[in-house]
């Protein structure tokens, strides 16, 4: 069988088409003798062989990129992770981010198993990934992907795409999402407000309140009925403090962000919120 001669100008095409090496181009190009396409498909291979070495390290870096559709009536976040702070403070690593959030935008994504289906120029956002691997040398992926819908929905990025948040409202209020969105960044709720809880984690709670109650040598001897009084108090402490509308808005503690809602336009709710963080 003949040997096909690889020259510098194929493998530079091969490294520009798949971001890879010129060692690994160079390589890819050798082994399927010259074959582009082989060879692009010999690279892939090749990441997820490092991908199945790295599966066991957890990508705690990466860019978290926060987004709306135009009309604000859906919102995305999508985290595209990585190993190290080094690669996701690479400028051409966030650009990359954005272009697979942007395509979530554009055709209106569900879930990360449909956005690693989604195509870029020709190649699904899963092949794409694949190739930046094989690229970089670390372990990337889509770790996270929400989406809301609503009658107004705001984004949030914070920290150099380290936390992305999305408020839904029940009417357009773009400084309103915008401080709404701020104070979920800054302060984490649980949900909106108690009725949002799952019972079990309230439960959960009341149950730890309970029992390190009973365990004060102060209760000592107290009637149960005394005990969950209080816990019912103890409770309410742990909704102020975890639920977004009881919260102290962040912007004038003088007011509830419930409060400030209402400031806005009587009727003005916040009808869901996602928040993402990295670490």
């Amino acid at each position: 069988m003949s040997t096909v001669t690889i020259t510098a100008a194929d493998i530079n095409k091969l490294r520009q088409t798949t971001g890879a090496g010129m060692l690994d181009c160079r390589k890819a190009l050798t082994e399927t003798n010259g074959d582009f396409e082989s060879a692009i498909d010999w690279l892939r291979k090749q990441g997820q062989k490092v991908a199945a070495k790295r599966s066991d390290r957890e990508a705690k870096e990466g860019v978290i990129i926060a987004g709306t559709s135009a009309d604000h009536k859906t919102g995305f976040i999508v985290c595209i992770s990585c190993e190290t702070d080094f690669v996701s403070k690479n400028a051409d690593f966030v650009a990359f981010a954005k272009g697979i959030a942007d395509a979530a935008i554009a055709n209106d994504v569900k879930s990360a198993e449909e956005l690693n289906e989604v195509v870029i120029n020709g190649a699904k956002v899963a092949d794409l990934i694949n190739d930046k691997l094989a690229s970089i040398g670390e372990k990337i992926g889509v770790a996270k992907f929400e989406r809301i819908e609503a009658a107004y929905v705001a984004s949030y990025i914070h920290g150099a795409n380290r936390m992305g948040v999305l408020v839904g409202l029940s009417a357009e209020a773009v400084e309103a999402g915008k401080d709404v969105a701020m104070q979920i960044a800054a302060m984490n709720p649980l949900a909106v407000d108690p009725d949002s809880i799952p019972a079990a984690t309230i439960e959960r709670e009341r149950s730890i309140v309970v029992e390190t109650m009973k365990a004060d040598p102060k209760m000592a001897g107290k009637p149960d009925e005394m005990i969950a009084k209080i816990a019912e108090g103890k409770l309410n402490a742990f909704f102020k403090e975890n639920t977004l509308y009881a919260q102290a808005f962040v912007k004038d503690g003088g007011k509830t962000v419930g409060e400030y809602l209402k400031s806005v336009s009587a009727d003005l709710k916040v009808t869901e919120f996602k928040r993402v963080a990295l670490g």
